[in-house]
């Protein structure tokens, strides 16, 4: 059976003679051979669409049903008939990518968009923006872009909460006013934990034919090497990240440690003026909400940089849905796919040449300090913290200050 580079190497040779008919009964004609998921193959290896094989592949197998029958001597020129709309009507791609993905190019309409919108609905915002548009014509674009139509689904991790849908809207509010303000906007949370050694990873690499890298058969903590806990801060507003790669356990002080390593490293360079800073997080973990340590550390983080600290939780069962994992965590599993993790500082290696297309940029420290677990805190600890709860779930939405800052 042909390789995809096989019958790519001979589209290459052959297109330029084809006139347009041709074009399409050849490549209906390779997808023929190949048989099952043949018109999938020969799509990707040259470019010609899928439905287009299937419309050369009616006229291989019923002669007098195609659409060139009636005009057989007709060869349109590449590029001929008329143009996609993304193409006469100029900024439509972009518009269509920010109302779906609105923190893609750091000017974002709305930057944390978390509600799923319909094509019709695309269809109907696009037009009152001006551009001819319909339903049919949005969905090809969003599959050319890379999207495809999904359900939300319940999960292990929590239920539905009444109030989701307003948290969302609320946490959308606060991160439009804080970019507006010229202040700095931070998704956080903690990456799967990583085993250190000649382990299996996910996934696969480009390897010589027949020379598999040998790893262990189980995957059993090694006592010499650890384990390495990646915790990441992504810049919302300006597509960058810091993560810092743990080799104790994952607490608050880690948490609130890394923010702290981000902010002196990278965040108070562009952010030279910043009196405030947005932390969106996970409602669970070692900065849940409902984390007496979590809070504590806060204060800590807040004496330290001088910042006013907000903090947005996102509500139960919605994790997943933290920019973080969608636009860093997930760039860096796939840069270290089908690779054995030897040592932390090649964890760290790879997390910090992790870059995408989209402009991506991370910076990443091994952290060798301790982070004790079982600490206890008691209310007058808790006392101690400059804390003020918003008017709307203040369980979820709080600010923390500097010691004797006002907060009103």
């Amino acid at each position: 059976m042909a390789t995809e580079e096989e019958i790519r190497a001979r589209w290459l040779l052959i297109e330029a003679v084809l006139g347009e008919r041709q074009r399409r009964l050849w490549a209906a004609a390779e997808a023929k051979a190949i048989g099952w998921g043949g018109v999938r193959r020969v799509s990707r290896a040259t470019g010609v669409s899928q439905n287009t094989i299937r419309a050369g592949l009616l006229e291989i197998e019923a002669p007098g049903t195609g659409s060139d029958v009636v005009d057989t001597e007709r060869h349109r020129r590449a590029g001929g008939g008329r143009k996609p709309v993304a193409v006469t009507q100029a900024g439509l791609e972009e518009a269509l990518e920010k109302l779906v993905s609105p923190s893609t190019r750091g000017d974002p309409m709305s930057p944390l968009r978390w509600t799923l919108k319909s094509t019709s609905q695309l269809t109907e915002a696009l037009l009152k923006r001006g551009f001819e548009v319909s339903v049919s014509t949005v969905g090809r674009m969003l599959k050319a872009q890379g999207y495809s139509l999904q359900s939300l689904r319940k999960t292990k991790e929590g239920t539905d909460h009444p109030d989701r849908d307003q948290q969302f809207r609320h946490i959308e509010r606060r991160v439009v006013r804080h970019q507006r303000d010229g202040h700095p906007v931070i998704s956080i949370d903690c990456k799967k934990k990583e085993l250190i050694g000649d382990f299996k990873n996910g996934g696969r690499e480009w390897q010589p034919a027949g020379e598999p890298e040998p790893v262990r058969v189980h995957d059993f903590v090694d006592k010499n090497l650890g384990k390495a806990i990646p915790y990441g801060v992504y810049d919302i507003s300006r597509n960058e990240g810091w993560v810092s790669v743990g080799i104790d356990h994952e607490t608050a002080d880690f948490a609130t440690n890394t923010i702290q390593q981000w902010w002196r490293n990278m965040g108070s360079k562009a952010y030279p003026h910043a009196k405030e800073l947005l932390v969106v997080a996970d409602g669970g973990g070692a900065n849940g909400s409902r984390r007496r340590g979590w809070k504590l550390a806060l204060q800590d983080l807040a004496d330290r940089t001088g910042l006013k600290v907000h903090v947005s939780h996102l509500p139960p069962g919605t994790s997943k849905w933290n920019k973080i994992e969608h636009r860093m965590f997930c760039h860096i599993t796939q840069n270290w796919r089908g690779r054995p993790l030897l040592s932390q500082q090649v964890v760290v290696n790879l997390i910090a040449a992790t870059t995408t297309r989209t402009g991506l940029r991370i910076k990443a420290k091994l952290d060798t300090r301790s982070y004790p677990i079982g600490q206890k805190i008691d209310d007058a600890e808790l006392a101690q913290v400059n804390i003020r709860p918003d008017n709307f779930h203040g369980d979820w939405n709080y600010t923390v200050g500097p010691a004797g800052m006002s907060l009103k």
